[in-house]
């Protein structure tokens, strides 16, 4: 649904806010690009959506070439692209129902029809009730839920999301997200979503990509990346503290998913192996419908590592040996 091929782009002549980025969203799916201010997250939205032009490379979306666009051309292919944005970006004297209709004015559609379709938009975000007020009436989170609901508006097949949930407070974030993930079920969009919060990816993608200093340095389905060794996503989607080990002990990191995640797995390793096992850390999440956790272990010194390792290894389970 959404391709991207060796993008680059530079800003005041050196500042490489894209380096060679190549992404595939498919059709359907939740895609997380998560990285620190200054990775060019925003740069690659927007270069999806055509505010921003590439130096070099292409975006496809919906299969159309985004980047060879421009004039009335491109803003006919933005109708089937929404974006959402950090700050809301709503017109303080429009009403809720003025500033969703304002996506439709372009197009050809009677005011009948426009008014219905706010209608029903409305009532998908929750604010069926809220068409006649104004932005100061609302709060962040419906603030949001008209900007959805205007990105909405035209029955676009992609949806872009721009931190939209980095200046609102966790519970309302929780909100948004679930809001997200229905609209994603119910009317089968495709969702790009920038963010900064590994919690955001954890809650509702099904895939993401680590972006740092302009690359894409890891990317892929979530369910793959976490048996991945040495992912970087999956440490920082369940970090595992920093308790220290006894001198000269080993310390793996183990990662399991599904039924694996029900079984008594180190008590039954210390019974087979007669070890005494530590337990430095551990977490379990449902991600990408999965259940999924990591935990951290301590053997003790002069352990057998490599058998301990195979037996882990034998019942579907990442090892992973860290740095004591």
């Amino acid at each position: 649904m959404i391709t991207t091929e060796h993008l680059t782009k530079t800003f005041r002549g050196d500042v490489r806010a894209l380096d060679d980025v190549s992404l595939e969203v498919e059709e359907g799916e939740i895609y997380g690009v998560v990285g620190t201010s200054g990775a060019g997250k925003s740069t690659l939205i927007r270069t999806v959506n055509g505010l921003e032009r590439p130096d070099s490379g292409t975006v496809d979306v919906a299969g159309t070439r985004i980047t060879g666009l421009s004039g009335r051309e491109l803003r006919e292919a933005r109708h089937g692209i929404g974006m959402i944005f950090q700050h809301f970006n709503l017109l303080s004297r429009r009403t809720v129902a003025g500033n969703v209709s304002l996506a439709l004015e372009a197009q050809a559609m009677t005011r009948a029809d426009r008014r219905r379709r706010v209608g029903e938009i409305l009532d998908l975000v929750g604010l069926g009730t809220k068409a006649d007020a104004y932005p100061s009436e609302l709060s962040g989170g419906q603030k949001q839920r008209v900007g959805i609901a205007r990105a909405l508006a035209s029955r676009p097949r992609v949806l872009l999301s721009d931190e939209a949930t980095s200046a609102l407070d966790p519970e309302t974030t929780r909100s948004i997200l679930e809001l997200l993930r229905d609209l994603n079920r119910e009317l089968g969009l495709t969702i790009l979503l920038i963010t900064h919060e590994m919690d955001v990816v954890k809650a509702i993608c099904s895939s993401a990509a680590l972006m740092q200093s302009g690359r894409i340095v890891e990317s892929g389905r979530l369910r793959t990346i976490l048996r991945t060794p040495g992912s970087v996503i999956a440490r920082q989607l369940f970090p595992l503290g920093d308790t220290p080990a006894r001198p000269g002990a080993t310390v793996l990191d183990l990662t399991f998913t599904e039924l694996v995640a029900h079984e008594p797995v180190i008590a039954r390793l210390a019974r087979e192996q007669c070890l005494d096992i530590g337990l430095l850390g551990a977490a379990i999440e449902t991600i990408d419908s999965v259940q999924t956790g990591r935990t951290r272990l301590e053997l003790p010194p002069g352990s057998d590592a490599t058998a301990v390792v195979r037996a882990l290894t034998a019942q579907g389970i990442v090892v992973e040996e860290v740095a004591a």
